[in-house]
């Protein structure tokens, strides 16, 4: 098999073996799904809209492991973000226009920090305003799209301007997709969808069986589960769109994932989920997903 290199300023950035992050996705993501991917190699996630308290429950767990915070700027805990930044690697804005003041105060608590874009314009926004990487987004990402094009499209762009180490997110859910990323210009790839069917991470069973049935075509970008966050699109499956209306004036249409925690209708709750989902085929522990992307990714690249 082919020998990966793996080092790349992304890795030497991070201090991480694999040039890989585990997207930080909302309420699914806890210290167990970000510390098992940390411990077999990437950058493990986890939210900071958990609070002060959660969130320092969640950073005792992952102790000294590679794991950064994900914030989502209209929803942001000022003193949530100084925990982060001097207690974790990384430091991730999402969701707003690349703020300076932002920045330099998550550095101020010595930590890397990272924008989430969606366009060439916040991508040098981002970069001007002191980022020590960019996350490009494209438009098959799952979840809250920025995006409005594809990811490869807007890496190249983005990589002909910006001398930042670049982080590719969207659409990514296999080792011949993490390749092309880095063959097109990446620094690393983000990879969401596929941790969604780890026990690790919280989402609901029968989420994780629709996420298994489904492949690219069932996704679709929407703004239906927008209660409490308009005029944010996001893409989910399908099926949830469909079972929502089929509920009518009976949904609610909050933009919440379903946990393991939830009971009721399952199937008309927010079901995220980007076009890498024809990746998720069973339920695999983040280890053995972080191991299959990397093993399969070297069968695409260079020796």
């Amino acid at each position: 098999m082919a020998r990966v290199p793996w080092s790349t300023r992304f890795t030497d950035l991070i201090g991480c073996r694999h040039p890989l992050q585990q997207a930080a996705m909302g309420g699914l993501v806890n210290a167990d799904l970000a510390l098992a991917v940390a411990t077999a190699g990437g950058l493990g996630m986890v939210s900071g809209t958990v609070g002060t308290a959660g969130l320092t429950a969640e950073l005792d767990r992952v102790g000294d492991s590679l794991v950064g915070v994900n914030f989502l700027v209209p929803f942001l805990d000022p003193a949530a973000l100084d925990l982060a930044a001097e207690r974790s690697t990384l430091v991730e804005f999402f969701w707003g226009v690349p703020s300076r003041d932002l920045v330099a105060r998550a550095h101020a608590g010595g930590a890397r920090v990272a924008w989430q874009i969606g366009s060439l314009d916040e991508a040098r926004t981002a970069a001007d305003a002191g980022c020590d990487l960019v996350i490009v987004q494209g438009i098959e990402a799952g979840g809250h799209v920025r995006g409005t094009v594809g990811v490869l499209p807007l890496l190249d762009e983005a990589r002909r301007v910006l001398d930042v180490p670049l982080v590719a997110a969207g659409g990514i859910g296999s080792g011949r997709a993490l390749a092309a990323a880095l063959l097109a210009g990446a620094d690393a790839v983000r990879v969401g969808t596929r941790f969604l069917a780890a026990p690790e991470a919280a989402a609901h069973p029968d989420y994780v069986d629709a996420l298994i049935r489904a492949d690219a075509e069932d996704t679709v970008l929407t703004t239906a589960f927008g209660d409490g966050w308009p005029d944010a699109p996001h893409r989910v499956l399908r099926s949830c769109v469909d079972a929502g209306e089929a509920l009518g004036d009976a949904q609610a249409w909050r933009p919440n994932w379903p946990t393991t925690s939830d009971t009721g209708r399952i199937d008309t709750r927010a079901l995220y989920a980007g076009q890498s989902v024809g990746g998720v085929r069973a339920r695999q522990p983040a280890d053995a997903i972080v191991t299959e992307l990397v093993g399969d990714a070297a069968c695409y690249l260079p020796r």
